[in-house]
């Protein structure tokens, strides 16, 4: 029985006030005669009035029914926040009167003589992603099986707790070995996309980044998520890759794609060729960087590039030095299990096993298939809250922020990654979106990593 659609019922809309009198008269009557008939009754008001709530547990009594008391213990800043972004607002001083009764009235409720008195607690959303994981958990449990794990950077706007970016840089290289990583990427941009911040804020030149990090590191895979492919003449990137191959010991990554940003080739002043055109020179990439990475000096011809020499030396110490390529597109799948090492895509285990059936159609011996997500890890349920509430957006719901960064317990994410390695992902990338001066969340993936091991 809500108090609003009574005073409806009897004035002329929810919001009049002056038919308060009368609803709670009707009101009244409608509890009398649904307890007389021992009917289950909600009545959904403030329950300010004491009178009324004894008259309500005494009717209950009389009719040998329960009469239980459920305290929504809102905070005032909320209540506060909510009626302003009321159409019509209850008046402050209203608002704070009532705050204060009930502040009085929520002591009295275990001594009024209720069955029970349900108080609020942290009710858990868990996105969809984690619904099936629990009995994946067990099955890594029981039969554990591999799987490899990489950190993306995607930004390096962080609190002023460091003194240099490259100090956090460094910092995250060391921390993310120690936890079990076995590589960190980076995105190949020149400003930071609007998916994630804003076109000022700082952003680091990918391949140089990945030197800096090779220097800081000893074991980890270190590449880009991945190089687009108008951003540099394609010889050139392949000097870049092997040189960087040389100076880590055997740890790069070559990450290609088609390259989406458009609004960032204008800044910068760089065509922006058409889809097709993009394509056609992904592929020839695909071709002409083994080329340049093998031996010899011999000319190299494609349906758009032209390279007279192919002389890279040093050659790259990996033999091949692995391409990786980005995207989910059935051209670019195609693409990549012709000429690839391995693929990266988006999607749950669901999208992530279409992918893997895809690639074992075109060839016998499919590229690896890698997928990324942005992933939230709490240590525990209440650990977990804490990290929703303080990340997400101002105005955002809850459970649609913890959707988005696919937001799970340690125990969630074991579930979540072992459906993944069933799908057929040999390597998950995360970009956490606590990972700030304070590097627990590294410390926090370890265990999930662990898992794994």
């Amino acid at each position: 029985m809500s108090s609003d659609r009574l005073r409806a019922m009897v004035g002329a809309g929810e919001d009049d006030l002056a038919a308060s009198a009368d609803a709670f008269t009707l009101l009244e009557e409608v509890v009398r005669q649904r307890i007389g008939r021992r009917l289950t009754t909600v009545i959904d008001t403030l329950g300010l009035d004491p009178v009324r709530r004894r008259n309500w547990l005494e009717l209950a009594r009389a009719q040998g029914i329960p009469c239980v008391a459920v305290a929504f213990d809102t905070p005032p800043a909320e209540c506060r926040r909510r009626n302003r972004e009321r159409t019509k607002r209850i008046p402050a001083d209203v608002l704070t009167s009532q705050l204060k009764t009930w502040s009085a009235v929520k002591k009295d409720l275990p001594d009024e003589g209720y069955d029970e008195v349900l108080a609020p607690r942290a009710v858990r959303v868990v996105p969809e992603a984690f619904v099936a994981a629990t009995e994946a958990v067990q099955r890594q449990r029981d039969a554990p099986t591999r799987l490899q794990f990489g950190l993306q950077l995607s930004s390096y706007t962080h609190k002023a707790g460091r003194k240099t970016t490259g100090q956090w840089i460094k910092q995250v290289g060391v921390a993310s070995e120690a936890a079990g990583f076995d590589s960190i990427y980076v995105m190949d941009h020149f400003r930071q996309i609007p998916q994630v911040g804003r076109a000022w804020e700082d952003f680091l030149e990918s391949w140089t980044t990945l030197a800096y990090l090779a220097a800081c590191t000893e074991r980890v895979k270190v590449g880009t998520l991945v190089t687009g492919i108008t951003y540099r003449n394609v010889a050139h990137l392949g000097k870049i890759a092997a040189t960087l191959d040389v100076l880590s010991g055997g740890r790069a990554v070559c990450g290609l794609g088609l390259a989406w940003f458009e609004a960032e080739h204008k800044a910068y002043g760089w065509d922006f060729p058409s889809v097709g055109d993009r394509y056609a020179l992904l592929e020839d990439a695909l071709q002409l960087l083994p080329v340049l990475w093998g031996p010899g000096n011999k000319p190299w011809r494609g349906k758009v590039l032209d390279v007279p020499e192919t002389a890279c030396y040093p050659r790259p110490l990996q033999d091949p030095l692995p391409i990786l390529v980005g995207g989910s597109g059935r051209r670019t799948l195609k693409l990549a299990a012709r000429y690839a090492d391995a693929v990266n895509v988006f999607g749950d285990a669901a999208k992530v096993r279409e992918k893997s059936e895809f690639l074992k159609a075109q060839t016998d011996e499919p590229p690896r298939l890698t997928q990324l997500s942005t992933t939230l890890v709490g240590k525990d349920h209440q650990h977990l809250t804490e990290l929703v509430e303080r990340l997400r957006p101002r105005n955002q719901d809850p459970a649609k922020y913890a959707a988005t960064v696919n937001a799970g317990t340690v125990s969630d994410q074991i579930g979540r990654f072992r459906e993944l390695a069933e799908a057929g992902a040999a390597e998950v990338m995360l970009s956490l979106p606590d990972l700030d001066d304070d590097l627990t969340p590294l410390a926090t993936m370890a265990e999930v990593i662990a898992a794994f091991r």
